[in-house]
């Protein structure tokens, strides 16, 4: 029987890691993932990390900081022989408050 798996992640590059590492590594289906904002505020994450780094592509026009506020939620829509598997992906890549 599926079941929905969820964890929050400070950044977008945990998170997505996080679906890449499922998706690759254990066939899940990518339409059985997703990744959404947790609140209503910017959905870039909480933590600086990859490409909103300050000097990350130092593109002209941008601003030097960019505007960090909310966490991101991914959910697993999945079977439970796979069950184990993804929440130790979510452990691994920072994943917080799993449900």
């Amino acid at each position: 029987m599926p079941k929905t798996l969820a964890a929050e992640f400070d950044t977008r590059r945990e998170a997505e890691m996080t679906v890449e590492h499922l998706t690759q590594e254990h066939g899940i289906d990518p339409a059985a993932v997703a990744i959404v904002p947790v609140s209503g505020e910017n959905s870039a994450g909480t933590a600086v990390d990859g490409s909103d780094n300050e000097n990350a592509g130092d593109k002209a026009g941008t601003e030097p900081h960019p505007a960090l506020a909310g966490r991101l939620r991914v959910s697993v829509e999945t079977d439970e022989a796979l069950a184990d598997k993804v929440l130790a992906a979510f452990a691994t890549y920072g994943g917080r408050s799993v449900a």
